[in-house]
C-alpha cells in the first residue's frame, strides 16, 4: 500500500472525556487506523447496540482507499497523478469525486480573491514542502521557483466540465492536500450514516466531522490547539454538531534561514510563504471538505482581509494571531460573526 496524501498531526483536542459512561445505555465505538500519511479515528454512540464494528472499520477503510486512489499526490497511479502527468490540454475523464473536489476548489478560489489555488503544487515543490523535493530550500529568485510560477494559476489554468478536466497549460499540476483530506472525512461520515449512526465524530489528522451529540448529550466539545508546537495547550473550546471543522496553521511545517521564517503556506499572488502574524485559522462549515479548503484560504488571507470575506460570505471562522505583548501565551483571537453566533 502506498504512502498516500501526507498531512501534519492533528490540531484539535477532544474535550469530551466521559465516553465510557454513556447515557441511555449506548455502546461506544472507537476505531482508528492509518491513512494519508497520518491517522484517522472514529468515536460513535451505537444506541441500538447492533453495529458490526469490524464491518464498519472495513467500510471506512475501503472509502479511504478510494479517496487516495483519486486524490493522492504521493501515489503515481492515482487519478490526480495521472492528470498531472497528462501533458496535454485535451480533456481527461475523472471520477465524480475528483471532479467535485476540483469544482469546489474553483469556487473557493474565486471567493477568496484567488488565494486558494490547487495549481500551486509546483510552487510548493519548489519551496521544498511537497511530495518530490522535501527539504530542498530554494532562494526566492531560483530558476525552479520562476519556472513553477509560470505554470501555476487556477483561474485560467484549470477547467471542469462535468467529469472532464483539462488544462490551459500542458504542464499545469493540481495539488490536493488542502482539500482532499476534508473530502475523505466527509466520505467517512457517509459510511457512518449508512451504518445507522447518528451521534459520532470522524476525523483524519485533525480535520473533523461531527454529527449529533456526545456521550453527555451535548454538542461535541472540541479544543482548538494553541498555535505553538511546544505548548500543545487548548486555546479555545468549540461546540460543534452536524458540521465539518478544520484548522490550518503555519507553526508545524516551516524552515528558517538567515533569521527569516518560511512557512509552507504559500501566497498565491506572490508565490512566496506568508509573512503576516496569523498563526492558525479554524473554520466550521456544512462539510469538512469546505472547512479544510477555507481554513487554508483564510490562513493565506490573514485576519484582516479574511474577516472581511468571512463576514461577507457568512463563514464561521476563528483566527489566532501572534502578538508578543498579549496574554494567552502571546496569542490573540478574532472571530467572524457566524462563528460567534454558533458558539453563543
Amino acid at each position: 500500500m502506498p504512502t498516500n496524501i501526507k498531512f501534519s498531526r492533528r490540531s484539535f483536542i477532544l474535550m469530551s472525556l466521559t465516553l465510557a459512561a454513556c447515557k441511555g445505555g449506548a455502546d461506544v465505538i472507537e476505531l482508528s487506523g492509518s491513512t494519508m500519511g497520518t491517522n484517522y479515528s472514529v468515536t460513535a454512540l451505537d444506541h441500538d447496540r447492533n453495529v458490526d464494528k469490524a464491518a464498519l472499520k472495513s467500510a471506512l477503510e475501503k472509502s479511504l482507499l478510494a479517496v487516495n486512489a483519486q486524490m493522492s499526490n504521493w501515489d503515481a497511479s492515482s487519478e490526480v497523478s495521472r492528470f498531472n502527468a497528462h501533458n496535454s490540454t485535451a480533456p481527461m475523464h475523472v471520477s465524480e469525486g475528483l471532479a467535485k473536489v476540483v469544482q469546489a476548489s474553483r469556487e473557493i478560489h474565486e471567493a477568496s480573491n484567488g488565494q486558494f489555488d490547487i495549481t500551486l503544487g509546483p510552487v510548493i515543490e519548489a519551496w521544498g514542502f511537497g511530495a518530490q523535493n522535501a527539504g530542498q530550500r530554494p532562494s526566492a529568485d531560483s530558476s525552479a521557483l520562476t519556472a513553477a510560477l509560470e505554470v501555476a494559476g487556477q483561474t485560467q489554468g484549470l477547467k471542469v466540465n462535468g467529469t472532464q478536466l483539462s488544462k490551459s497549460h500542458p504542464d499545469a499540476q493540481i495539488y490536493l492536500p488542502s482539500i482532499g483530506k476534508g473530502y475523505g472525512v466527509d466520505q467517512m461520515a457517509e459510511v457512518a450514516k449508512n451504518f445507522g449512526l447518528t451521534d459520532f465524530m470522524v476525523e483524519i489528522g485533525g480535520d473533523i466531522f461531527v454529527a449529533g451529540r456526545n456521550a453527555d448529550s451535548m454538542d461535541w466539545q472540541i479544543g482548538i490547539e494553541t498555535p505553538d508546537s511546544i505548548s500543545k495547550k487548548v486555546f479555545q473550546v468549540a461546540s460543534v454538531s452536524n458540521m465539518g471543522m478544520a484548522t490550518s496553521g503555519d507553526y508545524r511545517n516551516y524552515f528558517e534561514r538567515d533569521g527569516e521564517r518560511f512557512s509552507h503556506i504559500i501566497d498565491a499572488h506572490t508565490g512566496k510563504p506568508i509573512t503576516h502574524k496569523t498563526a492558525s485559522v479554524t473554520v466550521l462549515a456544512e462539510n469538512t471538505m469546505l472547512a479544510d479548503a477555507w481554513s487554508t484560504a483564510m490562513l493565506v488571507l490573514g485576519t484582516e482581509r479574511g474577516l472581511e470575506i468571512a463576514n461577507k460570505l457568512d463563514l464561521a471562522v476563528l483566527f489566532i494571531d501572534r502578538k508578543a505583548e498579549a496574554g494567552n501565551n502571546g496569542f490573540v483571537s478574532a472571530a467572524s460573526k457566524r462563528f460567534t453566533q454558533l458558539q453563543a
